[in-house]
């Protein structure tokens, strides 16, 4: 065999796969891009700068297919001396598996991305240890059509593969010589082109990331890179804190100076210290749903109306993006991180703070209701740890109430709980957590907005929920227990909007809460109140209205104390978000820009100190706890 035909087989076959792997990424790209089309045209990005995706994907996407090519060149290597037929079926059950695999992130990633604008990570991939719940999660069209891609992908990649690009090696000659150099040569170049050449920092994502529209980012991105690199820095991140940009006592000081006050007091919007407590906590509820937080007009008329005998809160922030980040928020009085959640560490948990707990040993009857199941994220562990002394998921409810495919719909459990609560012992502490406002928005209810583009369906299954919201309210202005009753309207975190805001926005973090009813005082009814801060904070601002003592919850500020600072952080997948009256920013830790950066010019450089300190201080509590 001439000596041109043994480069031509095996080094011809080593670009061929090299070259199959960047197509084959792009080609999961494109049906990526095609998939999010209508929010890409409702998003009026030009053709131009969605072209600019595989431009800017191109070295990441050479990086990963370095990676892959390793096992191939070893079983190459091999070929060179030795090329029985077993060897090509290895190499082609090896690519079929990588190609399978490769296509289930991407159609994960399709999925995902129109709930959480993210890509696949590893807190995503914890969510796999409920199937179920995301199955449920998905309407049953959205899982077929993803199913179908996820086939359409792999089976044409397998094909394709095996037909143009992997030739079968058999009888090739031996040269010694070439295989010596073969193994000199060659894993000098795939090693530089899997660190991304000879720069001192190795590639990572941000050499993909080259716009603030955020779908194009997303498209960019490698996803198995980003998937391996999510799970590697989570692993490595559990035994050392990544956020770490000053000393600890620096860090430390600044952020004992945002939460002291100069006088331990609460302006007092309650007429009695032992209301009884309701806390509805809204699922996927952003501030765009409501009219007087600059949404638009119509979504939720039952909640304008509930504004006129309650406090309606305008800069409110959810620190976190997930259920189970809220719940931990509301009841422990803890912000949000980066990377995880403390709800599913039950050793960490159960060293903080909680809400119902304390109120619980005050002598308040508690009780926690939700229409679904409460094994996502582990928020059923959580709530348990809680101490609430009656908790109803599904299952604990009447059987002819009427499901969905999440759950029991809202309007079933809001009527359950408002005359379950005739039999509870007052003052009682309850939570109910609504369902209907998470996909597949199967709510049995007529669905009157025609607008709202890709959000249409969300929009509408707030408008159903507000409309449960109005029926509970009448229910329960009939009952013996309303009119010595608060309650706390808040979300458990913000959800993508028709505004269709970047996800590291502040304006996406923006939530609504509300305290309504008779036990307000007629002076502070109808108002609303501008102080900025999170959804932790409800723990110290309820507690100081019931004249008790919030020392636990240090991370939760009293909203209705005056000389309190005005703040409000959120968390991003690696970074984090700093609001404060005078500007905001917003940034990830390996994204070599700022999401955001409107701070004014003379705190700019506090403002910054301040934010980072606050995410390093968070984040080191989380660990060391």
């Amino acid at each position: 065999m001439p000596f041109s035909l043994i480069m031509k087989q095996i080094l011809g076959s080593f670009f061929r796969q090299l070259l199959f792997w960047i197509l084959f990424f792009n080609f999961t790209r494109v049906i990526f891009l095609l998939y999010h089309l209508r929010l890409i045209r409702i998003e009026k990005i030009p053709f131009q700068e969605v072209l600019a995706v595989f431009y800017h994907a191109f070295k990441l996407d050479l990086a990963t297919a370095c990676y892959f090519m390793i096992l191939p060149f070893l079983l190459l290597a091999v070929q060179t001396i030795y090329s029985p037929r077993w060897l090509n079926i290895v190499n082609k059950a090896y690519a079929g598996i990588m190609i399978f695999f490769y296509s289930l992130t991407a159609a994960g990633e399709m999925g995902i991305y129109s709930e959480w604008k993210t890509k696949l990570t590893y807190k995503v991939i914890n969510y796999l240890r409920c199937p179920s719940e995301i199955y449920n999660s998905a309407g049953t069209s959205d899982f077929l059509i993803l199913l179908l891609l996820l086939l359409v992908m792999s089976g044409t990649g397998i094909y394709l593969y095996i037909r143009w690009f992997y030739p079968n090696l058999v009888r090739v000659k031996r040269v010694w010589w070439f295989t010596v150099g073969f193994l000199l040569l060659v894993p000098g170049p795939l090693f530089l082109g899997m660190r991304g050449g000879v720069q001192e920092i190795p590639i990572n994502q941000s050499e993909s990331i080259f716009t603030r529209k955020n779908i194009l980012n997303v498209a960019s991105v490698n996803n198995l890179f980003n998937l391996y690199i999510s799970v590697f820095e989570n692993l490595r991140n559990f035994d050392r804190n990544p956020y770490v940009f000053m000393d600890h006592s620096s860090a430390k000081s600044l952020v004992q100076e945002l939460y002291k006050v100069k006088k331990d007091t609460t302006i007092q919007i309650l007429t009695t210290n032992r209301p009884n407590v309701v806390l509805l906590i809204l699922e996927s509820w952003s501030a765009d749903l409501i009219e007087d937080l600059g949404g638009k007009s119509g979504i939720t008329p039952e909640v304008r109306k509930l504004q006129e005998g309650g406090i309606l809160f305008t800069e409110i922030y959810a620190s976190g993006s997930r259920s189970e980040q809220g719940m931990a928020s509301i009841f422990g009085g803890l912000p949000a991180h980066p990377i995880s959640c403390i709800t599913v560490q039950p050793d960490k948990y159960q060293k903080v703070p909680s809400l119902s707990r304390n109120l619980s040993e005050k002598g308040y009857t508690t009780a926690f209701y939700f229409g679904g199941q409460l094994i996502y994220g582990n928020i059923k562990g959580y709530i348990y740890y809680n101490g609430f002394q009656k908790i109803m998921e599904i299952y604990d409810f009447p059987d002819e109430l009427p499901l969905g495919k999440l759950g029991i719909h809202d309007e079933f459990t809001l009527g359950y709980m408002a005359d379950d609560l005739d039999r509870t012992r007052q003052p009682f502490f309850v939570a109910l957590f609504t369902l209907s406002t998470h996909s597949p928005w199967d709510q049995p209810f007529e669905k009157p907005l025609t607008w709202g583009d890709n959000e249409r369906e969300y929009i509408n299954a707030a408008f159903y929920t507000d409309h449960c919201l109005g029926e509970f309210f009448q229910q329960a202005a009939r009952k013996p227990w309303f009119d010595s009753t608060l309650f706390i309207i808040v979300a458990d975190h913000s959800h993508n909007s028709y505004y269709n805001w970047h996800p590291h926005s502040r304006e996406y973090h923006k939530i609504p809460m509300l305290f309504y009813g008779n036990v307000i005082r007629e002076e502070f009814r109808g108002t609303t109140w501008s102080s900025i801060g999170n959804q932790h904070d409800i723990p110290a601002t309820l507690l100081a209205q019931l004249d008790l003592p919030a020392n636990q919850f240090h991370w939760s500020k009293n909203l209705f104390n005056p000389y309190v600072a005005d703040f409000a952080y959120f968390s991003n997948e690696d970074g984090a978000g700093w609001i404060r009256p005078d500007g905001y920013f917003s940034f990830d830790l390996n994204i070599p820009y700022f999401y955001f950066y409107e701070p004014s010019p003379q705190r700019q450089d506090t403002m910054i100190q301040e934010g980072k300190a606050y995410l390093q201080e968070v984040f080191r509590e989380y660990l060391e706890d």
